[in-house]
């Protein structure tokens, strides 16, 4: 039997590249470089409206990246073959824009990393199962022992940003819940399971030219 490596995720794998590489450049590159890949408190330049979706891609070292991969190349896969590729890849792109939009509002400090991506993965993934009219027993223990923990952290001066993680997972949370309100409208036109995840996981047609 031959045996071959296959790019089974391609966004989760794509993502995970583009953070080693933003770190590695960052590393090596001028002191500037860093500005690129950072969320900032107030939006100066090109740089600052870059950083609302780049700054997923930066990471103060080694330690916080793998720390934040090692989760998501745990979880992102099995959400991407369950909510499809661009679907998947919206969603990250939402959540670094609202953490984004969050860190303006309410910080005077740069930010950076995957942590808001680990959060929202943790909760989409929690709700896999939600169901019109039902919550799981799963979405509520993680929402409380995640976001619960968050939140007593948030207190602390720990150099961590817990706001982050906390839109985060509220993003993933307002995801989950979504989805299942698409299911259960198929489901009443008695769309069948697998007929609804192929449906959602469909990418989306090119909108017609005029």
């Amino acid at each position: 039997m031959r045996l071959r490596i296959s790019y089974n995720a391609p966004v989760v794998l794509t993502f995970t590249l583009a953070a080693v590489v933003a770190f590695v450049l960052a590393q090596v590159g001028p002191e500037s470089t860093k500005l690129w890949f950072v969320a900032w408190p107030k939006l100066y330049d090109t740089r600052s409206y870059v950083g609302l979706f780049s700054h997923i891609l930066g990471h103060a070292n080694w330690e916080h990246l793998l720390g934040n991969f090692m989760l998501i190349l745990l979880i992102g896969p099995i959400l991407e073959e369950r909510h499809g590729s661009a679907q998947l890849l919206i969603m990250i792109l939402i959540t670094a824009l609202v953490t984004g939009l969050a860190n303006l509002a309410f910080s005077d400090h740069f930010l950076l990393g995957a942590s808001g991506i680990v959060f929202m993965m943790i909760l989409l993934a929690s709700m896999a199962n939600i169901r019109g009219g039902e919550i799981p027993l799963t979405f509520i223990a993680v929402a409380v022992i995640y976001m619960g923990g968050e939140v007593v952290h948030s207190f602390k001066a720990d150099g961590i940003s817990h706001m982050a993680h906390l839109v985060g997972g509220a993003v993933g949370a307002m995801f989950g819940f979504l989805g299942a309100g698409v299911r259960a409208k198929l489901a009443g036109k008695g769309t069948t399971s697998a007929e609804i995840q192929k449906i959602l996981s469909a990418p989306k047609p090119a909108p017609k030219k005029p």
